[in-house]
């Protein structure tokens, strides 16, 4: 059944319907469906280790028996390089985008002119604060492995 098109102030645009959709639909049900029928599977039928021994319900890593306890500490320069290694990707991840925007040979002139300068200088508030997060990072020792 197809819609005829309506007219609007913008002229004759397609009607909503709802056909358009069904794919989504389709696709959403299945994945429920499976995702469910799976969890449902691994409960209803005989898929686990029937006799539990030592040897499987010992721990394996790698293909090496495990030494030691698992609840040892770690240093917290573990952490701290971590939460330094996600601040370098989260600034990536502002920098790529408003590149491609500001500077890319598909980007839109009119935004250039509108907001360009706005978003530079924005681009240079988060550059300025990032790298004085970086310098006190520097200056507490975060980089020094000891």
């Amino acid at each position: 059944m197809t819609v005829p098109p309506v007219q609007t102030a913008a002229g004759l645009e397609p009607a909503f319907s709802l056909e358009a959709y069904y794919p989504a639909l389709i696709y959403g049900v299945f994945s429920v469906v499976f995702a469910v029928g799976t969890i449902a599977a691994t409960h209803l039928f005989p898929f686990k280790p029937r006799k539990l021994t030592k040897v499987k319900q010992m721990a394996y890593e790698s293909g090496m028996d495990p030494v030691g306890s698992a609840r040892m500490q770690f240093d917290i320069k573990f952490y701290l390089i971590a939460i330094l290694f996600l601040v370098f990707d989260v600034e990536l991840l502002f920098l790529y985008p408003w590149a491609v925007i500001a500077y890319g040979d598909g980007g839109d002139q009119l935004w250039r002119s509108t907001f360009g300068k706005i978003a530079f200088f924005e681009i240079l508030v988060f550059m300025t604060t990032f790298v004085i997060a970086y310098v006190y990072s520097w200056k507490r020792g975060v980089f020094q492995w000891r």
